[in-house]
């Protein structure tokens, strides 16, 4: 494997350009940061001819995202759909075949005064730039109700171009039809009937549907059927939340043989099961003996087989085919300073899609080619941002007040790694049940660069970290969830790290939540707090899941004693809040509704309180749409210097 001549002459070049300027980074404008990728999700069509992308486009009388077709052959490029990311977005697209491609488009939309996340999937033929919906019209009257998700694709029929599996819940809410649907012909046949609780499907690699997953209240049930027949036996069967969970990621090209995501020694493991051994005894596969591993299956698109694991740890691929692991050598010698992951391949294999990135390394898409053993870029993600404007992440650790260890990442401006008493960014993740690691994060890169120290902790409740560290996160927010930011506070100022004057704590979501809390809980830790689209109601949040199919799930991971909640909700303490309160939501927020912020500068106001509020027209939970996401980033960059500057 080598770089072609271009690329090297640009690593060479990157390398001088590194020593002659290790002082600092320029300050750059709020855009280089807030800009939505320049392009994204490049992906090669099955015959290697075409690459498709999602890319950003920022016009005088256009703005938004555009699916762009790129000829290889002919280096020709055209534009069959835009959004504007308003209306709707484009969540993701995906080849159909050679011609055609899928593209799915959300929005927000209300059903029956219940605020609701809709999908709908667009086909779109790029030579004739025609888009139709998926579900002809003639079959949607004779749905019961129009389906809400349209874009769960249950299987792509490699092998058939005129056809792929669809799942749509037109009669019964969250049972999903299982249907045919024909890419060329406005026709759709059904082929396997909603079972009731039964929310989604699986096929194996002969395309027959052998998976049912079964949900209700808090119980999962893994129901299974051997080919050929219509009896279904329940496999695993656990409660959400528990230590016995079974989840399949997939078949082998063998149909007997099943992948299963489970826990091993209290971590998430890889394991394959003979499924027709009574006893369905778990053959380990793949684990960690720190962190969880999950992922999903590689198939080899010539001859079928499982060729290894996209997992969420190291580079991204685990893979036990000697050709591949080769390759991935070959890829990480000549790119030995990013994470390189496959993203795409044609049918043949000889050519594919590499996207390179770090945690300084915003990201580029390679076209490689196995013949030629060449390495191309193909795209940038974004263009403004690259090693030397960026600073580096380091994993660090602390100990919490009741002994126990939190991983958390530090990133000092760039130019100043040795630096001391910096104003500093605390800053939680969302989710909760989620985590931050050491990739590429825009908002820690903006931070970054205007000289202040950021730290990201994986408190308690966080993902990643094994069973029993994410189950003390359940019906544990403001609590010791909240400690454990607190503490990664303290522990900057004992490291020398943060000026104890200049701090601020900014979150998004959950994140946004543990900002409020920590105005609440420790006035005099922070200078100032920021929450965009954050929760400050805890016991509405829990209130206005009960028309939601997740509610009884909802109780279980934040609470049902609405008096405790209420205890805990921001909301509730704006007299005591004494620090300046910036916050931010878009109105169309279907995770956390805007009325969360609407409330919290209602009662800020009230008490007098120094408060500033930016509602964002038509805005989602995702800062989707451009000019959204540059209006947060300079609310927070003139907001964080007024109180962290000099």
């Amino acid at each position: 494997m080598h770089i072609t001549a271009k690329l090297a002459f640009y690593s060479i070049v990157l390398t001088i350009f590194l020593t002659a300027n290790l002082t600092g980074a320029e300050k750059l404008p709020v855009e280089a940061f807030a800009s939505l990728p320049d392009v994204k999700q490049v992906q090669l069509s099955p015959d290697g001819k075409h690459f498709a992308s999602l890319v950003r486009v920022q016009g005088k009388e256009k703005q938004g995202t555009a699916l762009s077709i790129y000829n290889l052959e002919t280096n020709k490029q055209h534009y069959p759909i835009m959004a504007g990311n308003l209306e709707f977005v484009i969540n993701w697209v995906s080849w159909a075949n050679n011609n055609k491609m899928f593209a799915s488009a959300t929005f927000a939309d209300t059903r029956q005064g219940i605020p609701t996340t809709e999908t709908r999937l667009l086909i779109i033929d790029i030579k004739t730039n025609k888009i139709r919906n998926s579900i002809p019209k003639r079959y949607v009257k004779k749905f019961l109700r129009m389906p809400q998700f349209q874009d769960n694709i249950i299987d792509f029929l490699p092998e058939d171009d005129e056809h792929f599996l669809l799942a749509l819940d037109g009669f019964d809410p969250g049972s999903p039809t299982l249907y045919k649907v024909a890419l060329n012909k406005r026709k759709m046949v059904s082929v396997h009937r909603a079972k009731p609780n039964v929310y989604n499907w699986m096929t194996d690699q002969q395309h027959k549907v052998r998976i049912a997953y079964y949900f209700k209240d808090t119980t999962y049930k893994i129901l299974h059927s051997m080919p050929n027949t219509s009896k279904w036996k329940t496999l695993w069967q656990f409660e959400s939340f528990a230590a016995d969970q079974v989840w399949p990621i997939g078949f082998d090209k063998d149909p007997n043989y099943l992948y299963v995501n489970a826990l091993h020694q209290g971590r998430d493991a890889i394991f394959k099961v003979d499924i027709r051994d009574p006893k369905l005894t778990k053959e380990l596969i793949l684990s960690d003996p720190k962190y969880d591993i999950n992922g999903s299956l590689i198939y080899s698109k010539i001859s079928g087989e499982v060729i290894g694991l996209s997992v969420n740890k190291g580079d991204g691929y685990v893979f036990w085919d000697k050709k591949y692991q080769a390759l991935q050598r070959g890829i990480n010698k000549a790119l030995p300073d990013t994470d390189n992951y496959f993203y795409s391949f044609s049918h043949d294999e000889q050519k594919y899609i590499l996207f390179s990135s770090s945690d300084t390394h915003p990201g580029v898409y390679y076209l490689g080619n196995r013949k030629d053993k060449s390495l191309s870029i193909a795209a940038r993600q974004y263009s403004q941002l690259n090693e030397n404007n960026t600073a580096k992440k380091q994993r660090v650790n602390y100990k919490a007040r009741d002994g126990l260890e939190i991983e958390a990442y530090l990133t000092l401006p760039k130019g100043n790694q040795e630096a001391t008493s910096l104003p500093t960014v605390i800053f939680p993740h969302g989710g909760p049940i989620s985590y931050d690691g050491i990739g590429f994060d825009y908002w820690v890169q903006f931070f970054a660069n205007r000289g202040y120290a950021v730290l990201q902790m994986n408190f308690r409740g966080s993902s990643g970290y094994g069973h029993n560290f994410m189950k003390a996160g359940l019906q544990n927010w403001g609590l010791a969830m909240q400690d454990d930011v607190e503490d990664g506070a303290r522990w900057m100022i004992k490291q020398g790290y943060s000026d104890p004057k200049k701090i601020c704590i900014v979150g998004a979501s959950y994140g946004g939540y543990a900002a409020l809390m920590g105005s609440v809980k420790t006035p005099d830790l922070y200078q100032c707090a920021v929450s965009f689209a954050g929760v400050s109601d805890v016991a509405y949040l829990v209130k206005s899941s009960r028309r939601y199919d997740n509610y009884e799930i909802v109780k279980e991971q934040i609470g049902s004693n609405m008096s405790d909640l209420k205890k805990r909700s921001p909301v509730r303490y704006a007299d005591k809040i004494s620090i300046p309160t910036l916050l931010i939501h878009g109105n169309k927020d279907r995770r956390v509704r805007v009325e969360h912020s609407r409330r919290m500068h209602r009662a800020l106001k009230k008490a007098n309180k120094d408060v500033q509020y930016l509602e964002l027209e038509e805005g989602n939970h995702y800062l989707s749409n451009n000019d959204h996401r540059i209006a947060t980033f300079k609310a927070m960059d003139e907001f964080l210097a007024k109180y962290l500057g000099e």
